[in-house]
């Protein structure tokens, strides 16, 4: 199994003025210590699950930019991109952006959006939950025709585009994965049958983790689709303790995921930018990892 590092908390020391220092050094001992992809939330505001609003948060893809220029080896990606706040021939180019700056180092992580709050409070366009969906679709639609060889128009029932002309074209080939976070068992997971190279599920509920990839496997059946090529990622924690006296648990945790059919969990690491948290993850959880 190979693990991921989500950065969802910037409410480090020395706030706003270390800010960028703190980011770059935690990427780059990272980046050292094995993990395979680092990601950022697309938000605009700390979710309430994490802290109040008014914390830091950083724009994504101006912050993986910054990683790309910190970084050699590490794929990035948010988790996830909200589908309606950027225009699809938009968010194509960002993440083309990203893959050609970064080496071909770039993933699409993509999902339907949630924080009403968020949206409504910096007047971004947030329509109802069905509209996001079939918008979601139809993103992903175009981020594939933005990647391939045709710059024809695209007619959908939401987005229109003259052309979809992109050069410099993205490096990765034959794109940029395509990643869908969420396990709505109708829409989400349908569609990562249909369009995803990978799946993001919550793995807080090792039975409920395993009745959604059930669900996938059903959902590629329908779709023809073989469920082999799907990439399954776990969404989780890595919470080692202050000294380290979580790790053995972190691990078991681990394992169990690896279990389920799970080949990449992607955790946030508690305490991130103290002192060690990192060692532990590089000197004895990635190690163990490597052997589920």
């Amino acid at each position: 199994m190979k693990l991921g590092l989500h950065i969802s908390d910037f409410t480090w020391s020395g706030g706003a003025p270390e800010l960028r220092a703190t980011f770059g050094h935690i990427a780059q001992r990272a980046e050292e210590a094995g993990v395979d992809r680092i990601s950022v939330m697309d938000h605009l505001w700390q979710i309430r699950t994490l802290g109040p609003p008014e914390h830091e948060m950083l724009e994504c893809y101006t912050a993986l930019g910054y990683l790309a220029a910190k970084t050699e080896r590490v794929k990035l990606l948010t988790m996830v991109t909200a589908v309606v706040y950027r225009d699809p021939g938009l968010l194509a180019k960002a993440v083309t952006t990203l893959d050609v700056l970064s080496g071909g180092r770039a993933i699409l992580g993509i999902g339907a959006a949630w924080n009403a709050e968020e949206s409504q409070g910096l007047g971004l366009f947030f329509p109802p939950l069905a509209e996001r969906f079939e918008r979601l679709e139809e993103a992903i639609q175009i981020c594939q025709q933005m990647w391939s060889d045709s710059d024809a128009p695209y007619e959908g029932t939401h987005y229109h585009l003259g052309r979809t002309l992109n050069v410099p074209q993205a490096l990765s080939r034959p794109h940029p994965p395509i990643l869908i976070g969420g396990s709505g068992e109708k829409k989400t997971l349908r569609l990562v049958a249909k369009y995803a190279d990978a799946c993001n599920i919550a793995a807080n509920d090792l039975e409920q983790a395993a009745h959604k990839l059930d669900v996938l496997r059903q959902h590629c059946a329908t779709e023809g689709r073989d469920y082999a090529e799907i990439e399954k990622t776990a969404q989780t924690r890595y919470d080692l303790g202050e000294r380290g006296e979580n790790v053995n648990q972190v691990i078991e945790r681990l394992h169990q995921i690896a279990e389920l059919g799970f080949t990449q969990a992607h955790g946030t690491l508690l305490r991130v930018s103290e002192p060690g948290q990192l060692d532990l993850l590089a000197e004895r959880v990635i190690p163990a990892a490597e052997k589920f």
